[in-house]
């Protein structure tokens, strides 16, 4: 029997994100391939998921000139089918550059530039939900909130207008705490309390929103999921399709943060143009995105869908990669 074809998938900023290198495995071997996975990171000697890749690479941090140029030149070496973005501040730079890693053989899984900037502005974020009719906490500059500190509800979450994973976040009571943090590039945002939920989505390469995946963020570290349970709840599976209509130019992998309040008001506050940190959760629930990705750049008959299990629980618990120095390339790889 002849060898599996392989597809090879470059992770980009890869990091830690090995549960999503093997959900690509998985669905690679399901599609009677094999995966040939290249990882890059800024420091590859340090990346877990590095180490569990079959290839890796240093590369210049996502803000630097040259970090395109150095995608394009593994892309062409390695023979890359597939970019999977992983971290909100290369989305930018990767969707300005989708037609270049075509030329390459490489198609970037990332929505167009237009959806990229949106999702990266909190301001405009909440403005185009607003405007689209789903329902969105108050969001403006800080200095709107200084000047009229009577017409917000506070408490306030002061949030870097283009941050994640809740980084850089301040809580503030008062207008007087607010102008002591003399924040520039920030945004504020009303605080409210109640159930939060990531919503994954899935949309194919015509811009459909093809399944939804909403799960409770039971429990959080570093503003990623550590415990969560998948639930079809109806309010927000009716806003994803709302927002899939606004997001004209949405292609792959997105998410969105949600959280119910205790009289039932939904509130979308976020939304991430990438794979959610969560997002092995909504793989084992049966939404396949990884698969569904692969089938489009080998240009498979489509199985997306929004059939997925409902009340599955997913318990992160920590573990460990280890490697010997120096770094070396394992064998047969090269």
């Amino acid at each position: 029997m002849a060898a599996p074809q392989k597809i090879t998938v470059l992770f980009s900023s890869a990091g830690r994100r090995v549960e999503l290198i093997n959900c690509f495995r998985a669905d690679a071997a399901a599609l009677g391939r094999e995966l040939r996975a290249v990882a890059v990171d800024l420091n590859p000697e340090m990346s877990p998921a590095c180490a569990a890749s079959d290839r890796h690479y240093p590369v210049p941090r996502c803000t630097e000139a040259t970090f395109i140029d150095r995608l394009l030149e593994i892309c062409a070496a390695e023979k890359v089918h597939l970019v999977v973005p992983t971290i909100d501040t290369e989305l930018e730079t990767l969707a300005a550059s989708r037609e270049r890693f075509l030329r390459t053989g490489a198609r970037v899984a990332v929505s167009t530039l237009e959806v990229v900037r949106l999702s990266r502005n909190k301001f405009e974020t909440a403005r185009s939900l607003g405007k689209n009719g789903i329902p969105a906490p108050k969001t403006g500059a800080v200095a709107e909130l200084l000047e009229s500190p009577e017409d917000w509800r506070w408490p306030i979450l002061l949030k870097p207008i283009g941050g994640s994973s809740s980084a850089g976040v301040h809580v503030v009571h008062t207008v007087d705490a607010a102008r002591s943090l003399n924040l520039e590039n920030y945004v504020a945002q009303e605080m409210w309390t109640g159930k939060e939920y990531t919503v994954n989505l899935y949309f194919d390469a015509g811009g459909r929103l093809r399944c939804t995946v909403p799960h409770q963020r039971v429990e959080t570290r570093s503003g990623e999921v550590s415990k969560g349970i998948t639930e079809r709840q109806p309010t927000l599976m009716a806003l994803a399709e709302e927002l899939g209509k606004m997001l004209r130019g949405a292609y792959g992998p997105l998410c969105f943060q949600a959280m119910i309040t205790p009289q039932g008001q939904p509130m979308v506050f976020e939304i991430n143009a990438r794979f959610g940190g969560g997002y092995p959760l909504a793989h084992r629930a049966g939404a396949c995105f990884s698969r569904w990705l692969l089938e489009d750049v080998l240009d498979l008959p489509g199985t997306a869908h929004n059939n997925w299990h409902e009340g599955l629980i997913m318990l992160r618990y920590d573990a460990a990669v280890f490697v010997r120095r120096p770094w070396q390339v394992r064998p047969g790889t090269a």
